[in-house]
C-alpha cells in the first residue's frame, strides 16, 4: 500500500466563535486527483492555507512526504513540494510574465541560475504561456492571469498542486483548455487538489470529490456519488445536479449556481 502523501490528523482551526475546520481528518496519494466543493464560507480556502502553510491549526497535525509539518511556514512547505495559486491572481505587474516565474522557480523551488531559468521555461509551456513570456504582466486578460498564476505554481516543483478556483470567470473553451492542463500536469505524476465552484470544470479531472460546509466534510468518494447525496445536495439546496454535470459536461450549471456569473464581471473586476 502507498504512504500518503499528504495526511490531516483532527485539524481544527477557528477565527473566535467562526470555525473554519472542525476535527478535519483526510489523506491524499501521490498522483491523487481530488476535488473540492462547498458554498462561500464553507472553509475550502482557508483549508489550503492550512495545507500549505498560510494558517497555522487551532489543534491536530499535517504530514507531508513522510514527515510532519504542521510547524513549517509556507516557504519551508513549497521547498518540500506544496505549490499553491490563490483565487485572485496578483502577479507582480511591472515585470514580465517570464519574470514571475523565474520569481517563483527561485524562491519557491530554491533554484537558482540556469536550473531556475529551465523551470520557469517549463513551467510557462506546461501552462501554455511561452508566447507571452515577454508581456508586462499588468497586460494580461483574465485566462492569461489565471495561467500565470498555475505557471508560477508549477515552477516552484510541486509534487503536491493546491488549485484555488482557477476556472473562475472564464468562459467554456478557456475552461476546458484548463482542464487540459490540469489533467497533463497530473499525468506526469503531481498529486491535485482542486477547489471549485465551476463543478463542470471538476469532473473530468478528478476521481474522489470532498463536500466541504461549516468546516465539516458532508460527502467523500466517487464524485457521482457525493454529488447525488442528500447531504451534499442540501447544502446547495434550490440547485440541481445532474447526469451530465457528474459526468463533466461544460454546459451545465456549477453545483451551486455560481457559473450563471458572468466572465465579463469577474474580468471587470480583475
Amino acid at each position: 500500500m502507498t504512504d500518503p502523501l499528504l495526511e490531516l490528523n483532527r485539524v481544527t482551526k477557528r477565527f473566535g466563535r467562526v470555525v473554519v475546520a472542525e476535527d478535519l481528518s483526510f489523506s491524499v496519494g501521490p498522483g491523487d486527483t481530488v476535488g473540492i466543493v462547498g458554498p462561500n464560507g464553507a472553509g475550502k480556502t482557508s483549508l489550503f492555507g492550512l495545507i500549505s502553510g498560510d494558517l497555522s491549526p487551532g489543534g491536530g497535525d499535517i504530514s507531508f512526504a513522510g514527515r510532519t509539518v504542521t510547524k513549517l511556514d509556507a516557504a519551508a512547505r513549497c521547498r518540500l513540494g506544496i505549490g499553491r495559486t490563490y483565487q485572485v491572481p496578483r502577479p507582480f505587474g511591472d515585470m514580465t510574465v517570464f519574470e514571475n516565474v523565474l520569481v517563483a522557480a527561485q524562491q519557491g523551488a530554491g533554484l537558482r541560475r540556469r536550473a531556475s531559468y529551465t523551470a520557469a521555461a517549463e513551467a510557462l509551456e506546461q501552462a501554455g504561456m511561452t508566447g507571452e513570456a515577454n508581456l508586462p504582466a499588468e497586460r494580461l486578460g483574465l485566462m492569461q492571469r489565471k495561467r500565470l498564476e498555475l505557471a508560477r505554481a508549477l515552477a516552484s516543483g510541486p509534487k503536491l498542486l493546491l488549485l484555488d478556483e482557477v476556472a473562475g470567470g472564464l468562459t467554456d473553451p478557456e475552461v476546458a483548455q484548463l482542464v487540459e492542463i490540469v489533467r497533463a500536469v497530473n499525468a506526469e505524476g503531481t498529486a491535485v487538489i482542486w477547489i471549485e465552484h465551476v463543478v463542470r470544470a471538476l469532473t473530468p479531472v478528478v476521481s474522489r470529490l470532498i463536500c466541504l460546509s461549516g468546516g465539516k466534510f458532508v460527502g467523500d468518494g466517487d464524485p457521482a456519488e457525493v454529488l447525488a447525496e442528500p447531504a451534499v445536495r442540501e447544502v446547495f439546496l434550490g440547485t440541481e445536479v445532474t447526469a451530465s454535470l457528474a459526468a463533466g459536461s461544460l454546459e451545465t450549471e456549477s453545483l451551486d449556481g455560481t457559473a450563471g456569473q458572468s466572465a465579463d464581471d469577474e474580468r471587470g473586476g480583475a
